[in-house]
């Protein structure tokens, strides 16, 4: 496929731009409709081909859109990043720098948990103990609604996880901030934050759940992939995406 940028790249650039992250799916409609409005090749299987085309493009403004995985639902996404800046900084257009140290503290308590999650009891307690400038609570609740809006953090009752597009972009801070907690998926490579564990003390391997789900799936008993342990979790479902599944 030719690496000449075109209106087609263009227009998907654009897109990617004012969404930030978009899923597999969307993606795949996104360039088909590219490609058909601007009277260019469509091939449904040289996706990756086009991104690499636009990304060739944007090297040297240091932006790539970069693939990654949904640690909820095993679905891939695609996701505009800024590699000029590897830390919360990059963000500094948008939060004050207190909100910026509340973000930080966030992500330190989500790394450093188990599970993979970051109460708001414990990110509310956190905020008494910026540096910068205290937030009151209002002021911290509201804070996060931005940062779920954003999409750089997902809430559920009351529980804060990483977001994709924060895993995506912020990944290369995460792993040299918390290089000794960071563990990859045994499955997909990718760092893991909710996942299940081996219980092994001598392994400990961790596995994200969308991950066990298709591992284990089918298998009569299931044993860990690194030591041969029975694994004593509950397997979820396969979930399916969206083009695989009704309404």
């Amino acid at each position: 496929m030719s690496r000449q940028m075109g209106d087609s790249h263009r227009r998907f650039l654009q897109t990617m731009m004012g969404s930030g992250i978009i899923d597999q799916q969307g993606a795949k409609t996104l360039y088909q409709y590219c490609c058909e409005t601007h009277n260019t090749q469509h091939a449904p299987d040289k996706l990756d081909d086009f991104i690499e085309t636009i990304n060739s493009k944007l090297q040297p403004m240091f932006m790539q859109i970069r693939k990654g995985m949904s640690e909820d639902n095993g679905q891939q996404y695609y996701a505009l990043v800024n590699m000029a800046e590897t830390d919360v900084t990059r963000m500094s257009s948008d939060y004050a720098d207190n909100e910026l140290e509340l973000f930080g503290k966030t992500i330190e308590l989500i790394v450093g948990s188990e599970n993979g999650k970051a109460s708001s009891t414990d990110i509310l307690n956190s905020a008494d103990m910026l540096t910068i400038k205290k937030l009151k609570k209002s002021e911290t609740e509201h804070v996060l609604n931005r940062l779920v809006h954003d999409k750089w953090l997902n809430e559920k009752r009351g529980e804060y996880t990483l977001s994709t597009r924060c895993i995506i972009e912020m990944e290369p801070y995460i792993r040299t901030m918390y290089q000794d907690q960071v563990k990859m998926c045994h499955i997909c490579r990718n760092m893991a934050f909710q996942c299940q564990i081996c219980e092994n003390p001598s392994c400990g391997i961790k596995i994200h759940n969308p991950c066990v789900a298709r591992y284990f799936k089918g298998r009569s008993e299931p044993r860990c992939p690194a030591c041969d342990d029975f694994w004593p979790h509950e397997i979820p479902e396969v979930r399916h995406t969206r083009s695989q599944s009704r309404r």
